[in-house]
């Protein structure tokens, strides 16, 4: 496993000649709070509260909720800051990521590795003393294959990164089945399956959007080394599938009438976007008119209203 080296440019408006332990102690906080991306959990934490109450068919036990968010948390965030000491030499590169703290200097590379271990082992003794220890093997499991499988070894070799990449992202189903149940079953395998193909057509319009920041570095997002069409078809394909088996829930008993209405109306919805960007991109338009960002907008509260529908369901049936 080897991670490319890339010049980077000088660290931030804070200047790195002055020593991260003398920055205000206010700010240093923050961005050890950055450097975990809580934006992006908040997506996980979407998938994972939700599951619990399907598992439960009900209203699970509060305490082993907050125990599983904060747990969560702090993997998913160990997770994300180890992406970033990896990914520090592009991040100082593109404009999107050249705010972040080991970027600006605010937080040393060694605080940042030092802070994300300390995450990663915490959070998996938080799961395995306080939850039960196959939430916390799957937990570790996401955490590691986020940063050596993406990170270290897919994102800067294929276009196929974020596919395959996108693993991590769909373990938190698993593990919120787990923390209620301490078991698997085909209900949080189904889901996983839906946020596999979710994640590509999510995050593929980003990358169109920021592609010239991509090839900068030399990651090659399927954005940057094939044509608009190109992507918009493969975004149409992911999502038919992705609408498909989100549907397989209902048939397989486990959610009700709530769900595969919700399931429809927002999959419909997504489906009606994501072909309206392929006609565009068949049109050859660019630029703003592309409207990339109208699909990564609506992929988010697609996400969101579905693992809703899967929390509330339970009550309807």
């Amino acid at each position: 496993m080897c991670v490319t080296a890339v010049e980077s440019r000088p660290a931030g408006v804070l200047g790195a000649s002055q020593s991260p332990a003398h920055r205000p102690f206010g700010a240093r906080v923050m961005a050890f709070v950055a450097l975990t991306k809580p934006r992006i959990i908040e997506l996980l934490l979407i998938t994972t509260v939700p599951v619990m109450f399907l598992a439960q068919q009900g209203v699970p036990d509060l305490k082993l909720v907050l125990l599983t968010c904060v747990g969560g948390y702090l993997s998913a965030g160990g997770a994300n800051a180890l992406n970033m000491y990896i990914d520090r030499d592009i991040d100082a590169l593109m404009d999107r990521t050249s705010q972040r703290p080991l970027v600006t200097g605010m937080v040393s590379p060694r605080e940042c590795l030092a802070f994300g271990i300390t995450l990663a082992v915490v959070s998996t003794l938080m799961f395995g003393l306080a939850v039960n220890w196959l939430s916390a093997w799957l937990s570790l499991g996401a955490l590691l294959f986020y940063v050596v499988v993406y990170t270290m070894i897919l994102k800067r070799r294929t276009s196929q990164n974020i596919v395959w990449g996108g693993i991590a992202g769909c373990m938190p189903v698993l593990i919120g089945w787990s923390a209620v149940t301490n078991s698997l079953s085909w209900a949080p395998v189904i889901l996983f399956l839906v946020i596999f193909f979710w994640t590509p057509p999510h995050y593929w319009p980003l990358s169109m959007k920021v592609k010239d920041d991509y090839a900068r570095v030399g990651v090659p997002m399927l954005p940057v080394i094939a044509s608009n069409k190109v992507v918009a078809k493969q975004i149409v394909l992911y999502s038919w599938v992705m609408v498909a088996v989100s549907l397989l829930l209902t048939p397989l008993g486990y959610t009700g009438w709530f769900y595969t209405v919700v399931a429809l109306a927002a999959g419909g919805w997504w489906l009606w976007e994501a072909h309206a960007l392929l006609n565009r991109a068949k049109a050859e338009v660019t630029g703003a008119k592309l409207k990339e960002m109208r699909l990564f907008h609506w992929s988010i509260t697609y996400v969101s209203l579905l693992f809703v529908a899967i929390a509330v369901d339970p009550f309807l049936r």
